[in-house]
């Protein structure tokens, strides 16, 4: 049976992605579907990069989302929250697992190295698709959401 708190409706969804660099406004479309259901997260969709997978895992307890996007060639790490304008937080082409990896070969000083972490993470916005009006609503929301990455 499909999740039924408010926070994750089954069913069509958008959002939007930055990379860190842009200061323009730019915002990357993402149209998609997605499943919630007993703590996991399913879906599939498209953006600018090609088509997409997600698999990943909700709590309606913390409200938090952690899902992977992945596209044929690779995979995107997302780790968010969700509230009732939709689910938010960053990315990152890192695994949790790669990220531990690269701290124990560097330490923390690969954190700081712009070079390396430059168009390797950022923040997303996703919602869930609604009726135009309330679409208007969101995107107003959207727009003054900080998309910036999460911890």
């Amino acid at each position: 049976m499909d999740e039924q708190h408010r926070y994750f409706p089954s069913g069509t969804w958008e959002g939007v992605y930055k990379y860190p660099g842009e200061h323009d406004g730019s915002r990357h479309q993402m149209h998609f579907t997605l499943s919630f259901r007993d703590g996991t997260v399913t879906g599939s969709g498209s953006d600018d990069v090609g088509g997409f997978s997600w698999r990943g895992t909700y709590d309606t307890g913390s409200f938090r989302v952690v899902m992977t996007k992945s596209y044929a060639t690779h995979h995107v790490y997302y780790d968010g929250i969700a509230d009732e304008i939709g689910i938010y937080g960053g990315w990152n082409l890192l695994s949790a697992q790669q990220k531990e990896r690269m701290n124990e070969i560097y330490g923390n000083d690969w954190k700081n190295d712009k070079t390396f972490l430059s168009g390797s993470s950022g923040g997303f916005h996703l919602w869930p698709r609604k009726g135009e009006e309330e679409a208007e609503e969101v995107e107003s929301a959207v727009k003054v959401k900080d998309l910036s990455v999460v911890g």
